[in-house]
């Protein structure tokens, strides 16, 4: 395989000038420049971007974890990432993770190892101590609450979110609330637990365990929610779902089972997605592809730990 020793030699030049060319460098007569050239048309020359990379001490590659790659949450973060990207000169390395240990190890393991530069985790499963193991090997980047931790975040504050969404429908009349979250024990899950909890407290509301649907990702879930709501003898009147595409489950199965939305539920999605659109569901506008940018633009960047809060929206439609 040719190496730029092979290429000054075939061009009568120095190393030195062959790495000018090659680095398209100013200083380098006409003459030399066009020698070196044909010895690259002639010996087919690739440049081994591995050395150069090393020698840079950086690869330009940023790691992504995301549980689903499927999902339309983590998809539009990964727009976003993907975007800034492109407009920095870096690529992205996606790991599905489905929420399996071993499968952000990996992820963990190829920074410790300089193979990407840095690590974007959108939802984790490892524990903090995990995490901060491998902090010293390169930037880590957290799609939650890190404030008062060494790794660097952008987050949706969602304690305070679910309290305003909680109020706005009691405001509208509703005593019995019920929510759904995709995974319990997700540290957004646990604060919007902790938001429900307090919720009812200092409203002297009952306290329903039944009113908490868990494992709710996908638009087939919302059928379920459906389902077990029919076999209560108590139901919610109004459900908080922190996926839009739950949401938009749960107002298709309510209209095959004759249950009016809003009149015998009302329904408060999340993230405001193209389907929250085309169905007049109420949501809460989380600008994902923003976050997804900001995320990345965090990755990369050199210094010190930075916590990042992206505000929400209520946008108001016909669910409520």
């Amino acid at each position: 395989m040719t190496n730029i020793r092979d290429l000054a030699k075939m061009a009568g030049v120095s190393v030195t000038t062959v790495s000018r060319v090659l680095n398209n460098h100013p200083y380098v007569s006409e003459e030399k420049r066009n020698a070196v050239l044909a010895a690259i048309k002639e010996s087919n020359y690739q440049p081994n971007i591995n050395a150069i990379h090393l020698s840079m001490g950086k690869t330009f590659l940023v790691g992504v974890v995301v549980p689903f790659i499927d999902h339309p949450y983590f998809a539009l973060l990964i727009k976003g990432m993907a975007m800034e990207a492109l407009e920095n000169n870096y690529k992205l390395v996606l790991f599905q993770s489905n929420y399996e240990k071993a499968r952000e190890l990996d992820a963990l393991q190829m920074l410790k190892q300089k193979q990407i530069d840095a690590l974007i985790i959108c939802s984790r499963i490892c524990g903090w101590s995990i995490i901060e193991e491998f902090t010293s090997y390169g930037s880590i980047v957290l799609c939650e609450d890190t404030r008062g931790k060494n790794v660097s975040s952008t987050y949706i504050d969602h304690y305070k979110t679910f309290i305003f969404a909680l109020q706005y429908l009691y405001q509208k009349g509703h005593r019995k609330i019920g929510y759904s979250i995709g995974r319990k024990s997700g540290s957004n899950s646990k604060f919007r637990g902790k938001a429900f909890k307090d919720f009812v407290k200092d409203y002297l509301l009952p306290y329903e365990p039944a009113y908490i649907f868990e494992d709710c990702l996908y638009f087939e879930d919302g059928e379920r929610v459906i389902t077990q709501i029919q076999k209560m003898a108590d139901p919610p009147t109004a459900l908080l779902i922190t996926s839009d595409e739950v949401a938009a489950g749960i107002v298709t199965c309510a209209q095959q089972q004759n249950i009016s939305i809003p009149s015998d539920l009302a329904i408060i999605g999340f993230n405001n997605q193209p389907i929250a659109k085309m169905m007049n569901i109420t949501t809460i506008e989380i600008p994902l592809v923003e976050m997804g940018r900001k995320l990345f633009l965090q990755g990369i960047a050199e210094g010190q730990v930075v916590y990042q809060e992206i505000p929400v929206t209520l946008i108001e439609r016909n669910t409520v």
